[in-house]
């Protein structure tokens, strides 16, 4: 696409083509670096792409600040909140600049952040509402349809193409390439062959997470399986390469991600989303008019009252566990089915039984699809028939002819069931606290049971990085020429803040770029 198209050498190497990668080679190339950006899929935008779109922004520093402390527990060095709670007060001005050249409209929206801690009423989502050049479109690269995330993704896209920074797809970064103990280009593989890419002044690791990685999530985590949900480009390259170069990791636990559905077929390789659903804020009574209700894009939802929800959960036992809506069920929905029975030596909850009545079953849809792949779209059908003749799930005319298929105790089914209905008729969860608006009785048959396990829709662990996103080692030494942006070492190691990766992804990707391009290049 331009000078470096051919070129073996470069000043500033970017891995991955998300959110993060897209940010840091822009900020590289204004800052004055000549650019090459690689990206081993085929088609580009990483999870950003499929992403909800709205980047976490702050109308008050100090407030965010206080807002970032809280939520990542005392795991991430207040020096790095500090910067990104800055950039958050600052990154709407710096997407509206990118929007231009895309004659995209850009918009920012008041939103508490997801719980009721310090700085929450000072956050908010800054998202690119419209670009008319994909409007309508029936997919976008590897996306079907357009979700927001492709819009924010189409304006950093065009934003590359107007620079002319260099873009390889299909070109996966191999290994980092060394000279004493500066970092100084990356081994490329084009076309079944490796080629050597000279980086004078910095390589920027911008290239996610590992979701997609199996072993290594049974390294990390505790559950087990956790099943990607809408990527499956990310499996830890970027990881192992900075560790090679004696990187230290953090938050190799945490993952952010709902239960869901497991596809019948074993060989379909994602996860699938129940329904969409909105987050809201706890603290806040049905009465108040600001509940703090958001939808999937970060927009306020409108009204007081959240949606109904069809199903409960049920353990192998049979017995109720967690509150099915938590405050935000895209992340916080998953952390219940990871318990460990030490005595049974099982995960008494994954999977877990999804049960509802014939009146749940024609609500809604209750599943759904998100990904960033040219292959595995499932289309799920709008009354749920499908699924019942898939095997997603089976139809029972009696709960003891249910307790039977599912092999638990009747008596515990019908008791839980019973008191279930009993707090639906009383608008009380006791048990578990879930909000009475979203509550729905057990009692029409025929009834219904699927199975849901934990998905994961992007890890946040990765190599430890400083406030210039200078990786480090595990002496707290900056490793020369190497830097991370983006999930890749996100600083959410404890509560996960809806639009926080976004907003790493943009803020950390920026200043990966500006410092980069500044470093004084190596000499030949």
């Amino acid at each position: 696409m331009d000078r470096a198209k051919d070129a073996l050498e470069v000043d500033v190497v970017v891995v991955g083509l998300g959110a993060a990668g897209a940010a840091a080679a822009i900020a590289a190339h204004d800052a004055g670096a000549q650019v090459a950006v690689f990206e081993k899929m085929p088609d580009p935008g990483g999870l950003s792409i499929v992403s909800a779109g709205g980047i976490r922004i702050a109308f008050d520093a100090d407030a965010a600040f206080d807002y970032l402390k809280a939520t990542c527990g005392g795991r991430t060095p207040h020096d790095l909140l500090r910067v990104l709670a800055d950039g958050m007060t600052q990154v709407s001005d710096w997407v509206r600049a990118l929007a231009d050249v895309s004659r995209a409209t850009v918009k920012v929206t008041p939103a508490r952040g997801n719980y009721p801690l310090p700085g929450s009423e000072a956050l908010g989502y800054c998202e690119v509402a419209e670009v008319p050049a994909i409007e309508g479109a029936a997919s976008f690269h590897a996306v079907r349809g357009i979700r927001p995330g492709c819009r924010l993704f189409k304006v950093l896209e065009d934003n590359l193409r107007a620079r002319h920074i260099a873009v390889r797809l299909g070109h996966p970064v191999r290994r980092l390439i060394r000279e004493g103990s500066t970092v100084s280009g990356v081994v490329v593989e084009a076309d079944g062959q490796e080629r050597r890419v000279r980086a004078r002044r910095g390589v920027i690791l911008a290239c996610g997470g590992f979701e997609a990685n199996s072993e290594m999530k049974r390294n990390f985590f505790q559950a087990d399986p956790v099943i990607p949900a809408s990527f499956l480009g990310n499996t830890g390259d970027g990881i192992a390469m900075a560790q090679e170069v004696g990187a230290a990791l953090w938050h190799m636990w945490h993952y952010h991600g709902p239960y869901g559905f497991r596809h019948p077929d074993p060989s379909y390789p994602y996860g699938l989303y129940l329904k969409a659903i909105p987050m809201w804020h706890p603290g806040h009574p049905e009465s108040t008019s600001d509940l703090g209700v958001v939808d999937q894009q970060g927009r306020p939802a409108g009204g007081k009252q959240l949606p109904r929800l069809a199903w409960i959960l049920l353990d192998k036992t049979g017995r109720r566990f967690m509150d099915e809506y938590p405050p935000y069920p895209g992340d916080f929905g998953v952390r219940p089915l990871d318990l460990y029975d030490s005595k049974a030596q099982d995960f008494p909850r994954i999977p877990a039984h999804i049960v509802f009545d014939e009146n749940g079953r024609r609500m809604y849809p209750l599943g759904r699809c998100a990904i960033n792949g040219r292959d595995g779209w499932y289309e799920w059908s709008a009354d749920n028939y499908r699924e019942i003749e898939l095997g997603f799930f089976r139809r029972f005319d009696s709960w003891d002819a249910l307790a039977q298929g599912i092999g638990v105790d009747p008596g515990i089914l019908k008791e839980e069931i019973a008191t279930w209905n009993r707090a639906c008729a009383a608008g009380d969860d006791e048990a578990f606290g879930r909000r009475s608006d979203t509550m729905v009785p057990l009692d029409t048959p025929p009834f219904y049971v699927g199975q849901v396990w934990p998905l994961v829709i992007n890890t946040q662990g990765g190599p430890v990085h400083n406030v210039r996103q200078e990786v480090l080692n595990p002496f707290g030494e900056a490793i020369p020429g190497l830097y991370a942006a983006g999930e890749l070492g996100s600083v959410f190691g404890h509560l996960y803040l809806s639009g926080g990766n976004l907003a790493e992804c943009m803020i950390g990707g920026r200043i990966a770029g500006r410092e980069a391009a500044k470093r004084e290049p190596i000499r030949a």
